[in-house]
């Protein structure tokens, strides 16, 4: 797992080959403490795919979360080759969010 900040976003992100997803979250977040074993789950799960899982705390990157109109958290994003393909808003379910990787 890989933690995002302003400083390492662009390199880790958006050039980046690949798919990538983005969980914005935040500590105080409830919503985001439930999705958090689940984004831990599958990133051990998928050490083997071409899969980049990756962690941003929206307290610490303000700039990317508005420049990515993240208005809610947890939101999570994947992007595939530095655009986004997919989104979600909320707690979802594990199915749900491997969904979004194929």
């Amino acid at each position: 797992m890989i933690y995002l900040n302003n400083e390492n976003f662009d390199e880790e992100v958006i050039q980046a080959k690949g798919k990538i997803l983005v969980d914005f979250y935040a500590d105080w977040c409830g919503p985001c403490q439930g999705l958090a074993p689940i984004i831990e789950e599958i990133d051990e799960e998928n050490k083997d795919e071409n899969i980049k899982i990756c962690k941003l705390n929206v307290d610490g990157a303000q700039e990317i979360s508005r420049k990515y109109k993240v208005m809610s958290i947890p939101t999570i994003l994947v992007f595939e080759d530095g655009e986004i393909v997919k989104s979600t808003v909320g707690l979802v379910e594990k199915e749900y969010i491997l969904d979004m990787l194929k």
